[in-house]
């Protein structure tokens, strides 16, 4: 068999996977015993790293989950709730939905509330919901819909469900460790994240930083053996290891990307380096003609939501894209053509600039 060169690696503009760093695919490259001492020591620095990622004193603990990020929202959901209790959903995209469809398979009540996929979530209207309906036990939201992009307002909803004594369960899957997020701060029952987004490490852990009386409350919750947020938080707390095999390469890469974030300068230089990666990417997909779904104001630094221009075949267009090595994300909206651009990952403006000049070639050559 004749081995052909090795492809390049492409550059990932997408919400996760996305592209990573060298040292941090490099971790991957040694074998670890998982019941090893060095091995748990390693998980007890990861689940130290993300309770400082979000800011959290002792009253909340990490738990890492085997999985995607959709694995760790239906173990919160199944374990956090009881048959008694009811959720209510606060949408304005997929991820949102997505959350309401797994209440329902979990057996867990679920309301939804919901708003056009370019507005935010408005908070005011949560609380009229809450000061009506007194039977909602719980509020979920998703910080960044990347849907759209779109941004929604935690903090203000975190005081309101504060305030009307219901615990908030945040979906920060696209904005851990880029966006602010002070748990010290602002009253969050459990936020729930993946390795594969913004804390640039490579996918095969979900995790949840939840309040410790909550998961206290819950022993024998959840109708699934392998999604037990709580057992799988007495199995770390026991003896520091996980429950079932656990993903030990995805482990150490998760370690090490988080040492990047710190050495970085923290979620707060993380933003600022989306931020300018989304101010390039916008001010030239201006001039190439491509409209924003959003308005800017309420557009995260994660990823871009654009309109398809009459007569646009996005098929030929991410095929040529990805000839140059550059691979987007179709539109994920119900009533409109659109396509995506993330701007997160191992990737700084200049990677940008190159992708810009792609896509004017591009473009040019359609016209």
């Amino acid at each position: 068999m004749t081995e052909g060169p090795i492809p390049l690696t492409p550059i990932l503009l997408t919400p996760g996977p996305l592209t990573t760093a060298p040292e941090v695919r490099g971790a991957m490259m040694r074998d670890w015993g998982s019941r090893d001492p060095a091995f748990i020591a390693l998980t007890t620095e990861l689940r130290e790293r993300l309770l400082d990622v979000a800011k959290a004193g002792a009253g909340y603990a990490a738990v890492p989950l085997q999985g995607s990020g959709t694995f760790i929202v239906e173990a919160a959901i199944a374990t956090l709730l009881t048959p008694a209790d009811r959720l209510l959903v606060l949408c304005n995209g997929a991820y949102g939905e997505r959350m309401v469809t797994i209440a329902r398979r979990m057996g867990r009540a679920v309301e939804a509330l919901r708003w056009p996929e370019d507005r935010p979530v408005e908070a005011a209207q949560v609380a009229e919901v809450l000061r009506d309906v007194p039977d909602i036990t719980h509020v979920a939201l998703v910080h960044c819909e990347t849907t759209t992009g779109i941004l929604n307002p935690v903090e203000d909803v975190a005081a309101i469900c504060a305030a009307a004594g219901r615990p908030l369960i945040l979906d920060a899957m696209s904005s851990f460790g880029a966006l602010p997020l002070d748990l010290s701060r602002t009253p969050v029952c459990a936020v729930l994240a993946s390795s594969n987004k913004c804390l640039e490490g490579v996918p095969g852990i979900g995790f949840a930083v939840a309040e410790r009386a909550a998961l206290e409350r819950v022993a024998g919750n959840s109708p699934s053996v392998s999604l037990d947020l709580h057992a799988q938080w007495q199995g770390f707390e026991g003896d520091g290891q996980w429950r079932f095999t656990p993903p030990v390469q995805v482990v150490a890469a998760l370690v090490e990307a988080l040492r990047r974030l710190e050495a970085e300068g923290g979620p707060e230089a993380r933003q600022r380096r989306y931020a300018g990666n989304l101010a390039t990417l916008l001010a030239a997909m201006r001039r190439m003609g491509f409209e924003l779904y959003l308005d800017e104001a309420v557009q995260a630094p994660i990823i871009a939501t654009f309109r398809q221009p009459p007569g646009f075949d996005f098929r030929r267009f991410y095929d040529a894209l990805a000839e140059r090595g550059f691979l987007i994300y179709p539109g994920k909206l119900t009533g409109a053509e659109t396509f995506r651009i993330g701007v997160i990952g191992a990737l700084v403006p200049r990677d940008f600039t190159r992708l810009l000049a792609a896509i004017e070639e591009v473009v040019a050559v359609r016209a």
